[in-house]
């Protein structure tokens, strides 16, 4: 097993990807930067306090909480993470990366072709949204990663993007895309169309989409009419800038 941080001895000798059958209490533990899921019985847990513990599948390390309150209704815990440190270490992990012509989403994209990036981890919602993708004229890039899609927006400016809100976290509002776009300096941002998949808002709620800084609120019991909310959606995108682009032209501003 891969060592952990100073103090957790408890949890030496520990093998958090392959546990015997365990009748006791156990704690679910889920890596935030790969989504690994692996489990830690009871009694390797140190009581009490916080700890920290290095991820055997990417080696990120992961913060965990098992003091008094953090215990669910069931018979497991679940382990509480330091997202803002794990997003942090993603998008500068990124941003301080050098070129690399692999991370480019396309090798070619004719004049006039507008792209788009789809971030949806479910393959049957994934493939609906692809199809509309392709029939709206939208050469698509889907990466499963939210590391790899920051790449590939460093290196790309989207005309759309698909966004699930969990796409690669628990926590919809850690979401390293998302977080990434709201990052864009605003006279690229505004180019962007951002269509944001969710369970917790109506389709189209307009109140929603300033909220979260999107273009779009697509609720995924409308899946099936993806392709005409995105229409629609995205030609109210384009009669809303083409005044602000019209006004910015005629004050010198660009």
């Amino acid at each position: 097993m891969n060592t952990v941080s100073p103090g957790e001895n408890n949890l030496k000798g520990c093998n958090l990807c392959q546990l015997p059958p365990h009748k006791g209490k156990i704690m679910d533990v889920v890596c935030q930067k790969c989504l690994a899921k692996f489990k830690i019985p009871d009694e390797k847990i140190p009581k009490g306090q916080s700890f920290s513990l290095t991820c055997p599948q990417c080696e990120n390390k992961v913060f965990v909480d098992s003091r008094d309150g953090t215990r669910s209704s069931s018979d497991r815990m679940t382990a509480s993470f330091s997202n803002t440190d794990v997003e942090k270490a993603i998008i500068d992990e990124v941003d301080a990366g050098t070129y690399d012509a692999s991370d480019k989403p396309f090798d070619f994209v004719e004049e006039g072709v507008e792209t788009a990036l789809l971030c949806e981890p479910d393959s049957a919602v994934r493939a609906k949204i692809i199809t509309a993708l392709y029939n709206m004229g939208y050469h698509t890039t889907a990466p499963q990663l939210p590391k790899d899609a920051l790449k590939q927006m460093r290196f790309h400016v989207f005309d759309m993007v698909v966004l699930n809100e969990r796409f690669g976290t628990q926590d919809p509002n850690m979401n390293n895309v998302l977080k990434y776009l709201d990052r864009l300096n605003m006279s690229i941002r505004r180019d962007i169309f951002v269509a944001l998949v969710t369970t917790r808002f109506r389709t189209m709620d307009n109140m929603a989409a300033f909220h979260k800084s999107v273009n779009l609120i697509v609720n995924l019991k409308n899946i099936n009419e993806i392709e005409k909310i995105l229409r629609r959606g995205k030609t109210d995108f384009e009669n809303f800038y083409r005044v602000y682009k019209q006004s910015l032209i005629k004050t010198g501003r660009i």
